[in-house]
């Protein structure tokens, strides 16, 4: 697999749901604590089943050129062979955020 054909899946947590998407690029953002998503990628338009938590990413997603994600609502990022279908899950339980940016205890 070269380096331009290269396929990210994301998962992440919004308003407490999971979303995965398949990107084309991931990269460290020139703002600090963000991870910079880029050239999502969805099935195509001419499938004739529709999967409904894939269209309500499409909709989150929509015309969205560039994507900032903070880093702590990161939960993983894996290289795939080719993309797959994007979903958004709602959270049972509770799922923690890696804190960021803890102070120090005092002596």
């Amino acid at each position: 697999m070269a380096a331009d054909e290269a396929v990210y899946r994301v998962s992440f947590i919004n308003q407490d749901k999971v979303v995965e998407v398949f990107v084309k690029h991931v990269y460290q953002s020139d703002i600090w604590g963000f991870i910079q998503l880029e050239g999502f990628i969805f099935g195509q338009r001419s499938e004739l089943l529709v999967d409904p938590g894939e269209e309500k990413v499409k909709q989150l997603f929509n015309e969205v050129k560039s994507s900032l994600i903070p880093t702590q609502a990161i939960l993983r990022i894996d290289e795939v062979e080719r993309s797959g279908v994007a979903k958004l899950t709602e959270v049972k339980g509770s799922v923690a955020q890696f804190p960021i940016n803890v102070p120090p205890r005092k002596p």
